[in-house]
């Protein structure tokens, strides 16, 4: 009989004026997976509860001959304080890399100053809630080891854990490490082919980045002299292969996609290049022994792309800088993000060559903070695995930026991100917005875990900051 009763216009009205949206967390558990539009909501509270829980100043020792004796690392830490007064930064220090294992199970680091140590996450994780000082009992240590060398990557061997892969812009070796050995000899080292200059002295290539393929025996490593040398750990020490960039400029930071199919590099003149060994000339050569070096398959300006920005280019001048670091999104295969010498950030999008996102923070003398290049630190960014945000070390400021980096318009990094975009955003309760997030140190390399997404940064005081949701306990006052 309902349907016959006719309702007061009122009543209706009222009915209409509060009806309930929907549940999203009903929706979820229904349905039985997350929605990308409702994990992309999500985010914004994970980036709200981020904060720093721990830091671990690297105040090590090293044993001679019985004796323990501060690291070059702890020297130079000490050196530093020391010049504070007199505004003089102490070039050898700062962690230069931070990485975790496939699991997250061990975190491995090292420094400018020589010191390559790997620490028990676990171990190092548990240590926030034990003491305010966040004193590190250094006999926890996987391995400590001081190489008197500046160092400048690291990687862990996907095919054995036990090993972790080092690189040094002021040498031509790869030091491979067993961390089963508490040795501070490498079980292997490669090295990359000399440069003979019209004088007939040779000249030693550096390396600054490492990547290893996940399922061969094959180790890149970019060098100083434009070049991604490609060594087979079974033939020889010598690099089999040499991919060129068509450059003599530093190579910062290289890449390889999930299938191991594509290698990107990037580095001083602002250019990413790209070489296919998919198939083709390409793959031909890059599996043949005869010929040495082969040019890239692709590369692309990062200035230019920036220039087709029109809100871009309409309110800053746009020249070409220095690429400190690139990296391949885990969760989105074809975003590429690069992170530049004055702090800007983006995403290039690898099957269609554009820049999707960009983050272009204040500039450094603003803030009165600017260094100039010789003594700035190549920062390396790190993204999150199980979402789209990127996390990067301020180059002006004590603290980390965690920007939102979705593959979508409604992400406040996307280039065509819209204000009405944002008010539809505000009328759902969603609010997505890149955070800042101060820190007690500056930062220049970030790591996160592979399942937590904990976030481990090495700082220019060579230190390790853990950043977290802080611990909190609720005591209620009721029986």
């Amino acid at each position: 009989m309902d349907k016959y009763v006719i309702r007061p216009k009122s009543e209706i009205e009222c009915a209409h004026r509060f009806r309930r949206r929907r549940w999203k967390r009903g929706s979820v558990e229904l349905n039985g997976r997350f929605e990308p539009n409702y994990r992309h909501q999500m985010i914004d509270l994970l980036t709200r509860s981020y904060s720093e829980v721990g830091a671990f100043p690297h105040l090590y020792h090293v044993h001679v001959n019985g004796n323990g004796e501060p690291c070059q690392s702890h020297v130079n830490r000490l050196a530093s304080e020391a010049n504070i007064n007199y505004q003089v930064p102490f070039r050898k220090q700062g962690i230069s890399a931070v990485d975790f294992d496939t699991k997250g199970i061990y975190l491995v680091s090292v420094t400018k100053s020589g010191c390559l140590t790997v620490h028990d996450f676990e171990s190092l994780y548990c240590r926030i809630n034990e003491s305010t000082c966040l004193e590190e009992d250094e006999s926890k240590h996987i391995l400590h080891i001081s190489l008197n060398r500046q160092l400048d990557a690291v990687q862990w061997n996907p095919l054995n854990q036990d090993e972790v892969v080092c690189a040094s812009a002021k040498s031509n070796e790869l030091l491979i490490f067993d961390v089963g050995y508490v040795s501070s000899e490498p079980v292997q080292v490669l090295r990359t082919r000399h440069t003979t200059t019209v004088h007939g002295s040779n000249i030693h290539r550096g390396l600054f980045d490492v990547a290893l393929m996940p399922n061969d025996s094959r180790i890149l490593a970019a060098d100083t002299h434009g070049i991604i040398n490609v060594w087979d750990r079974r033939v020889k020490a010598l690099p089999c292969l040499e991919l060129s960039s068509s450059s003599f400029g530093t190579l910062n930071s290289i890449q390889l996609n999930a299938e191991n199919q594509i290698i990107f590099g990037a580095g001083k003149h602002g250019i990413v290049y790209a070489w296919d060994i998919r198939g083709g000339r390409a793959s031909a050569t890059f599996q043949s022994h005869k010929e040495i070096c082969h040019p890239p398959v692709t590369s692309v300006k990062l200035a230019s792309l920036l220039e087709k920005i029109e809100s871009l280019r309409a309110q800053s001048d746009i020249i070409p800088k220095e690429i400190h670091s690139i990296n391949l999104n885990p969760s989105c295969p074809y975003q590429l993000a690069f992170h530049l010498d004055d702090g800007w950030s983006g995403v290039l999008d690898i099957y269609n060559l554009k820049v999707t996102h960009i983050h272009c923070p204040p500039p450094a003398w603003l803030n009165d903070s600017y260094v100039s290049d010789e003594l700035s630190h190549i920062r390396k960014p790190s993204w999150l695995s199980t979402c789209s945000i990127y996390v990067v070390g301020s180059s002006s400021d004590c603290g980390i930026h965690l920007l939102d980096f979705y593959p979508n318009t409604s992400s406040p990094s996307h280039v065509d991100y819209k204000e009405d975009v944002k008010e539809i955003s505000r009328v759902n309760n969603q609010n997505n917005q890149n955070r800042f997030l101060p820190l007690s140190e500056g930062v220049t390399a970030c790591a996160a875990h592979p399942l937590y997404n904990t976030i481990i940064a090495g700082t220019k005081q060579t230190s390790l900051l853990v950043i977290s949701q802080r611990h909190e306990s609720y005591h209620g006052g009721g029986d």
